[in-house]
């Protein structure tokens, strides 16, 4: 088994590591300009940028890699996000940030996700950092509206409007369509934060996310979402992946694992009790005592997850 103590220094690792397209020691985080390096901005393909040529590496290199120098490779990077991460958290007040969870196949068509980007716009405006898996769909949603905090309801709609020539992830002119609106729409002064994983390579990051903690293993980045997002989660419409983070969240919320449960609070009456009866479910829990320190809210009003959250943030 190899280990870093079998390289004499850094110069005999890095030689060691030659031919690996991505940086192992990392010491920052990423931005959407890093991982799209190679990507014009316009093209509909962007299979030559950084992002995508890591992500063929890490698919022919296997999902579970039995390549020993692959894999050591990967834990290396994923410490050194890790660490960035943990240097990040010392800029910003964690108890200020809030994640979105849900779909990532949510249309940007989708009055929700016009709803998401309206939220996400507000809360940023009021202080809150957003937090998401960093992907397509409400995760997109998210880091659009705090990348539009600031501008007025006229920029937003036209924003919408220009992504709406490609509604899915898999559209021609996805990628090219958010540039442009981020050319169009600069700032510098609102931070968001996605944490995407090269596991679901084949859904673009986002390149509204002013800061990209991109993991090789996903369950590290699954826990970093969900344990990062102090401030509360905002859980919209979404299938499997949107259910496991909702228990996995209960249960840190459940034991107090940081000392405080934050809110859970869930958008969409008739998702939540009906197609997807989560709620119910976690109602009937607390009532009979199987989960204790959850503080849930079930809502249909952006203004009750506003109030809810600024709530929680000004009572800590």
């Amino acid at each position: 088994m190899i280990t870093t103590k079998d390289f004499s220094d850094i110069k005999e690792m890095m030689e060691y590591f030659d031919g690996v397209p991505y940086d192992v020691t990392p010491r920052t985080l990423y931005s959407a300009d890093d991982l799209y390096d190679g990507y014009d901005g316009i093209s509909d393909s962007f299979e030559g940028c950084y992002d995508s040529r890591v992500y063929q590496h890490f698919i022919q290199n296997g999902k579970q890699t039995t390549d020993v120098k692959e894999s050591l490779a990967r834990t290396l990077h994923d410490h050194g996000i890790h660490v960035a991460l943990d240097e990040f958290f010392q800029k910003y007040p964690g108890r200020q940030f809030v994640g979105v969870m849900g779909g990532h196949a949510l249309l940007r068509t989708d009055p929700i996700f016009r709803e998401i980007v309206l939220l996400s716009k507000q809360l940023t405006e009021l202080g809150f950092y957003m937090l998401s898996g960093g992907g397509p769909g409400a995760m997109e949603a998210t880091h659009l509206g705090a990348w539009m905090a600031g501008q007025n309801d006229e920029a937003v709609e036209d924003a919408l409007k220009i992504l709406s020539v490609a509604p899915s992830f898999t559209d021609a002119s996805w990628l090219a369509s958010a540039f442009k609106v981020k050319r169009l729409y600069q700032q510098r002064k609102f931070v968001s934060l996605g944490i995407p994983t090269w596991l679901y390579g084949h859904e673009p990051t986002t390149p509204f996310a002013t800061h990209i903690a991109k993991f090789f293993e996903n369950s590290i980045r699954e826990d970093s979402i969900l344990t990062l997002a102090y401030g509360g989660i905002v859980y919209t419409p979404g299938s499997a992946g949107t259910m496991q983070e909702i228990f996995q969240d209960a249960v840190q919320n459940h034991y107090l694992s940081f000392g405080f449960s934050s809110p859970m609070i869930f958008m969409g009456k008739d998702y939540w009790t009906q197609d997807m009866p989560i709620y119910p479910l976690l109602e009937n829990l607390v009532k009979t005592g199987k989960y204790k320190n959850l503080l849930l809210l079930l809502t249909d009003n952006t203004d009750d997850v506003i109030k809810e959250l600024v709530r929680f943030r000004d009572n800590i």
